[in-house]
C-alpha cells in the first residue's frame, strides 16, 4: 500500500510527540502542526482504518508496528538530512523545512548511499 505524505507527517509527527510528552492524544497532533482538531481527527480514523495507530479509550493515540516503521523512517530521513544540510552551511530552519520535503521523496537506495557516502568520508 502506497502512503500519502500527509500521512507520513502524522506518523513522524505521533511518534516525536511521544517521545517529548509520553502519550499523544489528537489535540497535541493539532497543536504541534497547527492543524485544526476536525482536520487532525480525520486523519487520526483515516491511520487507524489502515492499521497504523490505535487510539485507546482515553484517546491516547499509539503507533502500531506498521505504524512504528513507516515514522521511524521518516523520522530518521528528517534528522539525517536536516543534520546533514546544517553542515554543508544550510541556515537551521531552512534545512529542517528542506528535510522535510526531501524525506518523502528520496528512494531508499538513494537514501543509504547518501549515508554511506557521507560515513565513509567522516573516516578521512
Amino acid at each position: 500500500m502506497v502512503i500519502r505524505e500527509s500521512a507520513e507527517d502524522y506518523l513522524e509527527t505521533i511518534l516525536v510527540l511521544k517521545n517529548r510528552l509520553g502519550n499523544v492524544r489528537s489535540i497535541d497532533i493539532a497543536h504541534e502542526l497547527s492543524f485544526s482538531k476536525p482536520s487532525v481527527s480525520v486523519a487520526m480514523k483515516n491511520l487507524r482504518l489502515n492499521n497504523y495507530i490505535t487510539v485507546d479509550e482515553n484517546g491516547y493515540i499509539n503507533l502500531t508496528d506498521s505504524g512504528m516503521a513507516i515514522a521511524g523512517k521518516i523520522y530518521e530521513r528528517h534528522t539525517f538530512l536536516t543534520s546533514f544540510l546544517t553542515s554543508i552551511g544550510v541556515d537551521p530552519e531552512t534545512a529542517a523545512e528542506d528535510a522535510c520535503k526531501i524525506e518523502h521523496v528520496i528512494s531508499s537506495e538513494s537514501f543509504s548511499a547518501l549515508k554511506k557516502y557521507l560515513a565513509d568520508n567522516e573516516k578521512n
